[in-house]
Formats: structure tokens, C-alpha cells, sequence
């Protein structure tokens, strides 16, 4: 297993996802921001991330907005889609117990495609996150099983590929999907 995901790369990737979104929203009717980035990333702050999010600072490309909660975070998400703007949100794992409910109401029954990348802060490399001493990790994939919720890992430079496929399964189920990234960014 790799030791660590660049965040260079992370950020390449959803530039260009943001780019395709930009794309598919111009081809259904809307008409071009009035803005120059490409799409916006909500985070409430993430060690596992903590590379990609210091190196968006600097981005010009991708606003990047610092919620207080996760709720915050999903319920800004939805506005942002409704008004037409990619979106994706960068959490941990904490972050997703502490606001299944507005997953629940918001993406699920409310039917709104949201993207997340969720942090596994304290996922060993040697077992699968369904084994580990760490109950945060352990119970993450459980529960996003028990709502229905497609998930998948980035868990090294070769699953970059998962940011724009998750994210456009996210839009073609008007649902959440998750990425889970399960190395720490560098």
C-alpha cells in the first residue's frame, strides 16, 4: 500500500471533475457563472486531508469554504447544487456520526446529490477499516451500508480515478456517495 496520496494530484482530479460538471450544467440550460472557479470544496477542517485543504488556500481555481459542522457543511452543499455549483465536501469520519441526520433528511430523503471525501483518521494500513481497534473506523462502512449509501476507497495515487465517478454517481442517483479516503494526504 502507498504511504500517502498527493495532494497535487487530489486537487488535478477535481478541477477537472469540476470542469465536467461545469460542462454538464452549461449542456442542461444554465447559464455560465459570472465567477472564475471552477466549483467549491466545504470543509469542516480534517487532519487525514489536512494537505489538500492548506493547499487549496492557495487555489484559485476551487473556493474553498470552512464550515462549523458537518451539517453546516451538507445543508450549504445542497443551496450551492440548487444554484447550479459543484460542490464536495471534506470531512472525517467523526464528522460524518456527528451529522447523519442531515444526511439522512438532506441527501437522502431530500434527494440532493452530495459528495463527500471522509477522512479514516487512524485507519491502519495492515487491515481492512471493518477490522480495526478503532471503532470510528470500524463502524464507518457499516453505517454508510445501512443507509444505502455507495462508498468506495482512495487509498493510493491509482484511485484518483473514483473522484469523478463518485461524484457523478452522487448527481445520477440525487443521492450522497462517498469517497473514503483512507491514507493521509501529502
Amino acid at each position: 500500500m502507498p504511504e500517502s496520496i498527493p495532494a497535487s494530484l487530489i486537487i488535478d482530479v477535481l478541477k477537472d471533475t469540476f470542469r465536467e460538471a461545469r460542462a454538464a450544467l452549461a449542456a442542461e440550460g444554465y447559464r455560465a457563472p459570472r465567477h472564475e472557479h471552477l466549483g467549491w470544496i466545504l470543509s469542516v477542517p480534517d487532519t487525514h486531508q489536512k494537505s489538500v485543504l492548506a493547499a487549496l488556500d492557495k487555489e484559485r481555481a476551487i473556493r474553498v469554504l470552512t464550515c462549523a459542522t458537518e451539517d453546516e457543511a451538507v445543508a450549504i452543499a445542497a443551496g450551492l447544487y440548487i444554484g447550479g455549483e459543484p460542490v464536495a465536501l471534506m470531512i472525517q469520519h467523526a464528522g460524518l456520526y456527528a451529522s447523519v441526520n442531515t444526511l439522512r433528511g438532506v441527501a437522502l430523503d431530500g434527494r440532493l446529490p452530495v459528495f463527500y471525501m471522509i477522512g479514516l483518521l487512524g485507519r491502519e494500513k495492515d487491515r481492512e477499516p471493518r477490522d480495526s481497534r478503532h471503532s470510528m473506523v470500524r463502524y464507518c462502512e457499516p453505517l454508510l451500508d445501512l443507509f444505502g449509501v455507495p462508498h468506495a476507497r482512495l487509498e493510493g495515487p491509482s484511485d484518483v480515478h473514483l473522484i469523478p465517478e463518485y461524484y457523478r454517481l452522487s448527481r445520477a442517483r440525487r443521492g450522497p456517495a462517498v469517497l473514503l479516503v483512507g491514507l493521509e494526504t501529502s
